[in-house]
């Protein structure tokens, strides 16, 4: 079952938007919305509600588009991959071989309680379940709890983790893991500790991951539930192994289980991906395509997509670009920095948008691996055209910067304050107005009743008179555009505003 589940998913996944609404329809589930929506909605029916009929369905879809002498099913699941991993939650049981009959109508036997079953988790592939999930039950109305199980090793189990190899010093691939989750068996269970966990390996306690701080104030640490490694403390041998664990009894119900699993490493994990979940250039242009085409439904029509060539996880050029199916954006992230940063904390989030990126839903974008490889590393943005075509980002900027520069206003410089010939300067800067001084004969023009503002080179102006000196000096000026008038006669006396008095302003 568990190959028959993994190869409907890999079928799923290479479904178009015709398969998936299909698919959906006949389950009774709603098929509208994107792709990325129907994709995500397909796999969790598939996971949740996984059936002969889901499957048939499944495989009259795939093989209405894909020929069966395609070879795209073996090279999503090669040899070495972990195909078994749903089998986590599974129990040895017999298949029950004989009908009842009630009113000469057969009746299939009663079937056994669902089991809990555990989520699959990448770094891990189980090889044998040595201790089948199984529900702490308290024994008294404390708040601590011991429960205790017990499991032998076979010669090949204890074998196969002598002569394993060794991933890191004292680490090796080939470990008993003991695993604790909820005890639902609605749906895939993810694995959490109870409160106040301890776990004692034959008299010996063994390590249980702690709690990560969290830089951020107000936050309480989060401890990462992932499977506890019991290796260093088992009897490798035909002795008995007792597993005692403590817990917090606070009302939720909690089953424990222990498996035989190969243990994965980042780079393990990085030539799967490279193996088997490459999308194709071709495709890549398919899916920019679109997402550009133009809606009616839509006002604002989209001519392109920009694409960062930084990964958003290390602020770094992207190596390999990574993204996953079930999103929306075509940022890409960088597959092996991911990757590490999952082997050490397990989240399997997007960094672009925070959503669910489990490592069976990751592919390699073929189109941007082409473009890291066809531009230099001083290119650190595109965008995506309507046709599917790209354009670097750089240059534009660059013009951009240059535009700027030219719409930039120059002004020439203005001198303030020239000196006199006996070594006084202007009275006010206001004097320029009139361009020459008092004595000169060219007229003044554009300026109604306005007066020569400076006086002639050489004289020294009074700043002390006032308006009874101007009356009392018979101020009253000429028209200032009869020049020979004024050039015979003497230069009026002025006030300290610069202006004749006898003058009426124009408005």
């Amino acid at each position: 079952m568990a190959a028959e589940l993994v190869e409907a998913m890999n079928m799923v996944k290479s479904f178009r938007v015709s398969d998936l609404q299909t698919l959906l329809a006949s389950m009774g589930r709603s098929k509208s919305g994107l792709k990325q929506d129907l994709v995500g909605r397909a796999l969790r029916l598939v996971q949740t509600e996984y059936s002969p009929e889901l499957l048939k369905n499944v495989r009259q879809l795939y093989e209405s588009r894909f020929p069966r002498s395609s070879s795209w099913l073996p090279a999503r699941r090669p040899e070495g991959l972990p195909v078994s991993y749903s089998s986590l939650g599974s129990t040895p049981s017999a298949t029950p071989q004989g009908v009842e009959y009630l009113n000469g109508i057969s009746k299939p036997m009663a079937t056994p309680a669902p089991e809990v079953k555990l989520v699959p988790l990448p770094f891990y592939q189980t090889l044998e379940t040595l201790l089948p999930p199984t529900e702490l039950i308290a024994q008294n109305n404390e708040k601590l709890q011991d429960s205790q199980c017990i499991f032998e090793l076979s010669p090949s189990q204890a074998d196969q983790i002598r002569n394993a190899s060794e991933l890191r010093p004292g680490i090796r691939s080939i470990q008993v893991v003991l695993r604790i989750c909820y005890s639902d068996s609605i749906g895939i269970q993810e694995d959490q500790y109870p409160p106040n966990i301890a776990v004692k390996v034959n008299q010996s306690y063994c390590h249980v991951p702690g709690y990560y701080p969290s830089n951020k104030p107000g936050v309480e640490p989060r401890r990462p539930c992932r499977p506890v490694n019991i290796t260093p403390w088992l009897h490798l041998s035909s002795l008995t192994n007792r597993v005692t664990v403590t817990w917090g009894n606070f009302g939720k119900r909690y089953s424990v289980a222990v498996y035989l699993v190969r243990m994965f490493t980042a780079s393990d994990l990085f030539n799967q991906l490279k193996l088997c979940s490459v999308e194709t250039a071709e495709r890549c242009r398919e899916r920019i395509q679109d997402k550009l085409r133009f809606d009616p439904e839509s006002e604002i029509a989209t001519t392109g997509l920009r694409v960062s060539l930084i990964c958003p996880l290390v602020k770094m050029r992207i190596g390999v670009p990574c993204r996953v199916l079930t999103c929306a954006h075509l940022q890409c992230f960088d597959a092996v920095f991911f990757l590490q940063m999952n082997e050490k904390k397990p989240t399997w989030t997007c960094p672009v948008c925070d959503k669910p990126a489990p490592f069976e839903l990751l592919t390699i974008d073929g189109l941007l691996s082409d473009i890291l490889k066809e531009t230099n590393e001083e290119i650190e943005e595109i965008e995506y055209l309507t046709d599917g075509s790209w354009r670097p980002i750089s240059e534009d900027k660059e013009k951009e910067k240059e535009r700027e520069h030219s719409n930039t206003p120059e002004y020439s410089m203005v001198e303030m304050c020239v000196p006199e010939t006996n070594g006084h300067s202007p009275a006010h800067s206001s004097t320029s107005l009139s361009g020459k001084s008092g004595g000169s004969s060219a007229p003044t023009t554009g300026v109604v009743g306005v007066a020569p503002a400076v006086p002639p080179s050489g004289a020294v102006v009074d700043l002390t008179l006032d308006t009874s000196s101007e009356e009392e000096g018979g101020g009253a000026g000429g028209d200032s555009e009869d020049t020979e008038d004024s050039a015979d006669s003497p230069t009026p006396k002025r006030g300290r505003y610069n202006y004749d008095k006898d003058l009426v302003t124009a408005y």
